[in-house]
């Protein structure tokens, strides 16, 4: 035993005297600067340098890939702890994985675990790219674990395992840090990145993690969903400069109310330990109870929807690397839970303003995250204990409470999305199921094939979340008063989203629980072809359709559009669905078409004519702004995975650009009228300016505008939506040779006006009424849910001269609001939703809604997929 005691405190010396000799790379000698200090960065390349360094030379830390980002760099996760648990790292693994699935866990097995598991912290780290501090504190942090001799915190990682994504999104932070290299030392220092910083979705990245769209997001998911499941998890942001200078748990109301009160009872923990220990360093401006509300998923990943303990925090920004002096005058607050910039219990410490560094961010970050490090080890059998609790804790109210399952028809208007729901929700680590024979179940007839999931399982708050219908928690700053309006968007309801039929049932039955069979693998509802083939037909209803068809178009196959109902085996193929000719010098192309088709098409084995329309792609300008534009950020993502081509052009672009010769179609996203054109932004009668650099502010200006009305009056189709809409309005002007025609579409947005009546929507799923058998709406069916923030509203008129209008989508009078929230939006009933208009040849699109919102809404999906075949259809 003496020995062993010796040999220990031997090993203990000599690793003081390695970190103290130097073997160990310090982050200051392999950048060529100490991370953290002013206008300096590293490439997400150069982090990943450094880690890949210090797991060489320490064996606390182990660095593995996890996948891949949007633009095909490779992710990593990097675990720190002491060197026993990471040659342990597959037994804990497998500790972890019990402890949050296995719900029929014996108490002696479970105390065992519990004695020996640790306790794992999942850090993910500047998922928004502009907000550097945390993936530039990286380094500092790893380094000082994997080299440290204190014996607290060799006590801490004996305790826990820290589980680093130095950088959730590698792709933005070369973006943003090549951006600020350009700049630094120049005037324009500090300058905004004129695009998103992501492949796509830039600041929507933390709003992906329902859907699940994007590599990066898909990678972190499976950490905590499917692979290593710890039991804590803290995402690092920053906020604006001039208010408090880090925000920590507790969040503010309103909160998910899916969620056991005990997760939120631990981030507060988390938090508390966080403000106690920042302040004790002398770290001011530390806030708790601020602005963040824990309703929506953003801030936590879903992850508290799946019984880990999640929170975030957000640290006041610089100029990236730029330091910032703030006025005392300056300092702010604003939203829930602070309305002073006073001291209060909510920010017991405040900062009196001054200089603010680079520096500043990553000595919080590096203090916040040795006390989220501590407070795993100090309670780390509760925390191990806690997370099979409530593994047990869900399974038994799904067991218990209603409802018990949901279960979704394999018969589906748009089977497609029946299809991608259950594997999303596989993706998601929930066990979905088949019924292997009908049954009776409330009154109602279910088949062989229809698609059950139980609510019996440890996801059961996320995947009660998900298909239920949302309710906002309508809470209050004073009983009766204000309400407390939430963070983000207050509808994410799958099935809805998606227009997929799914039953929520309220009875709970064992003789369904004996009928179902567990879906291993990918679901797909196709069937290998066994027959010769000549053509394959695509129902219009599909989503999945329009993806096969402009891939077939992409494969330069024969595409035609059905112009008639037409039945093929006895089922039914509607007016606009598809049918995609088998070409034998295009084997390949048609393999890949049919590789998209997840369910069965019908098939033609022979030359029978059809009435049908040939079909060709357009050619599309998508619209994208310098500003971060999000929406059309969004679009880009939609047309890359349905195969639709584009060319993106910037607004200064319209002048000098043939638009009628380049293009058929020009899509321009949500945004702000006056950054269209001016590239400003405008608040009231005032224009402002951005932070971006001269040459990126700039819009389409006067002849722009000119050049898109010369478009339209020679035959080309606008499609809009939101705010863009509003570049329609009023006078407009064709500009000829040797005449000017001015005119004014046949409509206007009236929701100012109703706002002013008390109409608010925050972001939320509406009901509306599509007209049938119309160009526009082929394959829809009779109504929809679509994502509406209440702008805008459309009122038509009676048109004059060569005009003309139709009102494709209408909010009905009662019931608009069908998940989420929203106040007087009776004010919408009997208001367009979505209109079409001609003048001349010239066509125009325009949508009071987001067709594709954030890539969610797939029930509204095909009323962009039609307009952009628009042209070819007349009235």
């Amino acid at each position: 035993m003496k020995r062993t005691l010796f040999v220990a405190a031997m090993l203990f010396s000599l690793m003081g005297l390695v970190a103290q000799s130097g073997l160990y790379t310090k982050p200051a000698d392999y950048f060529g600067f100490e991370p953290g200090s002013d206008r300096n960065l590293f490439t997400y390349e150069q982090l990943i340098g450094y880690l890949q360094e210090l797991d060489k030379e320490s064996p606390r830390v182990k660095l593995e890939e996890i996948g891949t980002s949007p633009m095909g760099r490779p992710m990593y996760i990097a675990f720190i702890s002491s060197e026993e648990n990471v040659n342990n790292l597959d037994t804990l693994k497998v500790i972890n994985r019990e402890l949050a699935l296995n719900a029929k866990l014996g108490k002696a097995k479970l105390e065992k675990m519990t004695s020996v598991g640790k306790v794992f912290v999942l850090a993910t780290l500047s998922m928004h790219s502009g907000e550097v501090g945390p993936s530039q504190s990286a380094p500092l942090i790893a380094y000082d674990l994997a080299t440290t001799t204190d014996k607290k915190k060799l006590e801490w990682l004996d305790n826990m395992v820290y589980m680093m994504v130095p950088c959730h999104n590698p792709d933005g932070m070369n973006m943003i840090v090549e951006n600020y290299k350009k700049h630094v030392g120049t005037k324009y220092e500090g300058a905004s990145l004129p695009q998103v910083y992501h492949k796509y979705v830039g600041h929507d990245n933390n709003r992906d993690f329902v859907i699940l769209t994007q590599a990066d997001n898909r990678a972190i998911s499976r950490i905590y969903s499917q692979i290593w499941f710890p039991q804590v998890l803290v995402e690092k942001h920053q906020m604006g400069s001039t208010g408090t200078r880090y925000f920590v748990p507790p969040n503010h109301d309103p909160v998910a109310e899916n969620v056991p009160a005990g997760v939120f009872h631990w981030g507060g923990i988390f938090g508390q330990h966080m403000a106690t220990d920042m302040t004790a360093e002398g770290l001011a401006g530390v806030s708790q109870h601020y602005l963040f509300d824990d309703y929506w998923p953003g801030s936590t990943e879903t992850c508290i929807w799946k019984n880990v303990i999640g929170f975030l925090t957000e640290a006041a920004s610089t100029q990236t690397a730029t330091p910032i002096f703030i006025e005392p005058t300056e300092l702010s607050v604003h939203g829930k839970g602070l309305s002073e910039y006073k001291k209060s219990i909510n920010m017991l410490l405040p900062w009196e303003g001054g200089w603010w560094h680079l520096g500043d961010i990553v000595e919080y970050e590096v203090v916040s995250t040795m006390s989220i490090i501590k407070t795993a080890s100090l309670y780390r059998e509760d925390i191990l204990n806690f997370r099979n609790r409530m593994c047990r804790d869900q399974v038994e109210k799904g067991r218990t409470e209603a409802p018990y399952y949901y279960i979704m028809p394999e018969h589906q208007h748009d089977v497609g999305e029946l299809v991608n729901l259950v594997n999303l929700m596989k993706e998601h680590g929930v066990e979905v199921y088949e019924l292997t024979e009908e049954l009776v179940l409330e009154g109602k007839l279910f088949k062989s094939g229809d698609v059950v999931i139980p609510l019996a399982q440890p996801y059961r708050a996320f995947i009660k979340e998900v298909m239920e219908t949302q309710e906002f928690p309508e809470r209050h700053y004073t009983p009766g008063g204000e309400l407390i309006k939430p963070y983000d968007i207050t509808s994410w309801s799958l099935p809805l989203h998606r227009y997929v039929t799914s039953h929520e049932i309220d009875t709970r039955s064992k003789e369904l629980e004996g009928k179902l069979s567990l879906i291993d693998g990918e679901y797909d509802l196709s069937n290998p072809i066994d027959m010769e083939v000549h053509a394959m037909v695509l129902p219009v209803a599909s989503n999945e359709s329009f993806r096969a068809v402009f891939k077939a178009l992409e494969e330069g196959l024969r595409v035609e559009r059905l112009n008639v109902d037409v039945e093929l085996k006895a089922e039914k193929f509607e007016h606009g669905s598809f049918i995609v000719y088998y070409d034998s010098r295009k084997k390949s192309g048609w393999d890949a078409v049919l590789d998209e088709v997840p369910f069965q098409p019908g098939l033609i084995s022979n030359k029978r004519a059809l009435n049908a329309d040939p079909l060709e792609m357009p050619r599309i300008a998508l619209v994208e702004t310098y500003f971060h534009d999000m929406d059309a950020g969004w679009t880009r993502y939609l047309f890359d995975t349905y195969h639709i081509p584009f060319t993106v052009l910037h607004p200064d672009q319209f002048p000098e650009t043939s638009l009628a010769g380049k293009f058929d179609v020009i899509i321009i996203p949500d945004t702000d009228k006056s950054i269209l054109m001016t590239g400003k932004r405008k608040s009231g009668d005032s224009y402002y300016m951005g932070s971006y650099h001269p040459d990126y502010i700039k819009g389409m200006d006067k002849k722009g505008f000119e050049n898109l009305m010369t478009f339209s009056d020679k035959g080309g189709i606008v499609i809009a939506w939101g705010r863009s809409t509003n570049l329609f309005e009023g006078i407009l002007k064709i500009k000829g040779k040797d005449s000017e025609e001015e005119f004014q579409l046949p409509f206007r947005d009236i929701s100012s006006n109703l706002a002013k009546d008390g109409l608010y929507v925050p972001g939320s799923l509406v009901k509306v009424n599509v007209l049938e058998d119309h160009p526009l709406t082929l394959g829809m069916p009779g109504s929809i849910g679509v994502f509406s923030r209440g702008r805008p509203v459309f009122r038509t008129s009676v048109p004059i001269f060569d005009m003309d209008r139709r009102v494709i989508g209408t909010y009905p009078e009662k019931d608009v609001l069908m998940s989420g929230y929203s106040a007087k939006d009776e004010k919408m009933g009997n208001r367009a939703a979505m209109i079409w208009m001609k003048k001349g040849k010239g066509q125009f699109v325009f949508y009071g809604f987001n067709p594709q919102f954030r890539a969610s809404t797939q029930a509204s999906y095909k009323l962009l997929f039609n307009a952009i075949l628009l042209d070819k259809y007349t009235f």
